[in-house]
């Protein structure tokens, strides 16, 4: 059994799955399709997972891939800890450019959805965080898009200071929220 809430009217979700604990340790079965689809009413297909391992302060993002090549990701900390984010790209939504953010953490067990039409990153804030996440198309490098993390119009109220943070030169050379939008309708 999955608990599932929507984020603030955003089509995002938080999933948490139950945890069935005894004296050896503890399970819980963490993605079931049919469950999936049958309690979020959602068809996605999931095609790919990935996996990253980040140091404290890494921040990854912020990534999506334009359509056709358009993805859905399901993410979760298998160790340690990560402030996740989620911006809002779709041009017709009240919400375009809107951050959305969630901790989630190795013992809250959440789950994060993400459909089509926003761009993720993730802040680790723990060192050896191990990250999980599923895609609903193939990395398609000719298709992926990088927000830039630090534009002034995202307004992110960061837990640490921007010059701590530990970037890629690929993320930071991400575009403004200016650049994108029309991408998603």
């Amino acid at each position: 059994m999955i608990k599932i809430e929507e984020l603030e009217q955003s089509s995002l979700l938080t999933l948490t799955p139950t945890s069935h604990a005894d004296a050896r340790g503890c399970f819980s079965e963490t993605f079931n399709e049919a469950s999936f689809r049958l309690n979020t009413h959602l068809n996605v297909t999931f095609v790919q997972d990935n996996e990253s391992i980040s140091h404290k302060n890494v921040f990854r993002g912020f990534h999506f891939q334009i359509p056709p090549k358009a993805q859905a990701k399901l993410i979760r900390v298998v160790h340690g800890a990560i402030l996740d984010f989620a911006v809002d790209l779709r041009m017709t939504s009240p919400n375009f450019g809107k951050i959305y953010s969630i901790e989630l953490t190795a013992e809250n067990r959440k789950q994060f959805f993400i459909p089509e039409g926003f761009a993720h990153g993730f802040l680790a804030l723990e060192d050896h965080t191990i990250v999980n996440y599923k895609c609903s198309q193939y990395y398609s490098p000719s298709s992926e898009k990088s927000l830039l993390f630090s534009d002034p119009n995202l307004k992110i109220h960061w837990p640490v200071h921007i010059n701590e943070l530990i970037i890629s030169e690929k993320d930071k050379a991400g575009q403004p929220l200016s650049d994108f939008s029309d991408i998603f309708i």
